[in-house]
């Protein structure tokens, strides 16, 4: 069996711990794991690594490889696929299905999402065997029985028993709480987002259903204009919901979507109170007084006193408080900062890049401070800044400085100044992490105020 890892998403619904450019397939909450490397564990229990796929963003190319790379992991370039738009789930796995298809023929190909938290034990192995067979005639997707009522999962109602599983009598929309709690009595499953996908029955759906995204991706061989000529929709709405050849496999495991604040809190431990509790950073503590039922994630000291059932979470940027059930609500938050085109939608404090990170600890009309971290034997781009200077100052390890084309070697409490307009390089010859504070001065401090000259990642 084939693997195709979806990781495009930009996980809006846990804002702000998820953000455009460090979305939730990239959030370490389990394990100090991400949940992609997850993901990448699973489709090993599943395929080799020359047969795992990844369909992502542009963006996330290096987030994904440095994930890839601290779990040992090597995957054939080309099987890193970056989409040249977001267009949901359909065209990524029409994408992924014909570059599978390409290199290997007819093959059964596992399609997983990178952002749910799956327990891969015996029982999620038999299920994907059970949907490889099934795969010869079927659309195979897979069916978790509810543990309760949930109004935030879509839902499937079995039909006609096919032996290891069940022909699909109709998906079912995320519902009310009532509607749920019906569903659950009559033995529905929730929708998991998991599918197995025979390339034949895949492309010959496709055609009848979606002629459009078939023609797209049939007729040209440009992935851009492919992308360009299909619709943004999901491969449920689209195909799922509409074949008449569709079978749902029971998985008998854990599974969390990881959809809400309210489904994070569901899979974290809790202590006596009911309460979930996750901080981070050296100086974060959290201290709860007549508290319960609360989801708290912060990366500062937070204090929670005489509340219940609340969504606490603190990225030192930004703060949510709500109550566990309207966590869905979250999304219009982040519809609304992107509406603004406020960066509190697209970036953390904290930013990662491919060499390394930065931090932003300060800010203020016509300044800004950072803590910039450079892995060994990495190096910024040769750039220039128009509207600002900068000033850094070596915290640890050791930094070899380009200006102007003159070079030079920092060590810890040296320093140096670039005026703006003078190019400037900055590179970690050494063997352990290059850490520096950067002083920006300036009219415009704005990410987009950088001309590159020369870069070692391909960026422009």
């Amino acid at each position: 069996m084939k693997v195709l890892i979806l990781a495009g998403g930009k996980g809006t619904r846990l804002w702000p711990l998820s953000r455009e450019l460090m979305p939730k397939q990239f959030i370490r909450l389990f394990d100090n794991r991400s949940l992609f490397q997850h993901a990448v564990l699973r489709a090993l229990k599943l395929s080799s690594p020359e047969e795992i796929f990844v369909v992502t963003n542009r963006e996330y190319r290096f987030r994904v490889l440095d994930d890839l790379a601290e779990l040992g992991v090597s995957l054939p370039e080309e099987n890193l696929l970056l989409e040249p738009e977001g267009k949901n789930t359909l065209p990524a796995i029409c994408w992924g299905m014909r570059e599978v298809q390409g290199r290997w023929g007819e093959a059964k190909v596992a399609v997983l999402p990178s952002d749910h938290l799956i327990r891969a034990d015996d029982n999620f192995l038999r299920a994907f065997a059970a949907a490889e067979e099934l795969a010869e005639e079927y659309l195979v997707t897979f069916g978790v029985k509810p543990s309760r009522s949930h109004a935030g999962y879509g839902y499937i109602k079995p039909g006609k028993s096919l032996g290891s599983g069940f022909k699909v009598e109709e998906f079912k929309e995320k519902p009310d709480e009532s509607r749920a709690a019906e569903y659950v009595a009559r033995g529905y499953y929730w929708n998991s987002g998991m599918y197995v996908f025979g390339s034949k029955v895949f492309f010959r759906e496709l055609e009848d259903l979606a002629p459009e995204v078939w023609q797209a991706f049939a007729e040209t061989s440009d992935v851009a204009e492919a992308y360009a000529r299909t619709a943004e929709v999901s491969v449920e709405y689209k195909l799922m919901e509409k074949s008449g050849r569709v079978a749902v496999v029971p998985l008998e495991t854990y599974w969390n979507d990881l959809g809400s604040f309210d489904a994070v809190y569901e899979a974290l431990p809790k202590d006596e109170e009911g309460n979930a509790v996750v901080v981070k950073g050296t100086e974060a503590d959290c201290l709860l007084y007549g508290a319960r039922g609360n989801l708290v994630i912060s990366e500062r000291l937070t204090a929670v006193v005489g509340v219940e059932d609340l969504v606490i979470i603190d990225t030192g940027d930004a703060l949510l408080v709500a109550p566990r059930r309207d966590a869905q609500e979250v999304k219009k938050v982040y519809a609304e900062l992107a509406r603004r085109k406020d960066e509190r939608a697209v970036v953390h404090r904290t930013a990662y890049r491919p060499w390394g990170s930065y931090t932003v600890l300060e800010k203020g009309e016509r300044y800004k401070i950072k803590r910039l971290t450079v892995l060994p034997g990495k190096k910024l781009s040769l750039q220039r800044h128009y509207h600002r200077s900068e000033h850094w100052v070596v915290v640890r390890g050791t930094a070899r400085v380009t200006v102007d084309g003159e070079e030079r070697l920092l060590r810890p409490g040296e320093s140096t100044f670039i005026p703006a307009g003078l190019s400037h390089r900055l590179e970690n010859p050494g063997k352990v992490v290059l850490e520096l504070i950067e002083t920006q001065i300036g009219e415009y401090l704005g990410e987009d105020d950088i001309e590159r000259l020369e870069d070692d990642f391909g960026r422009s």
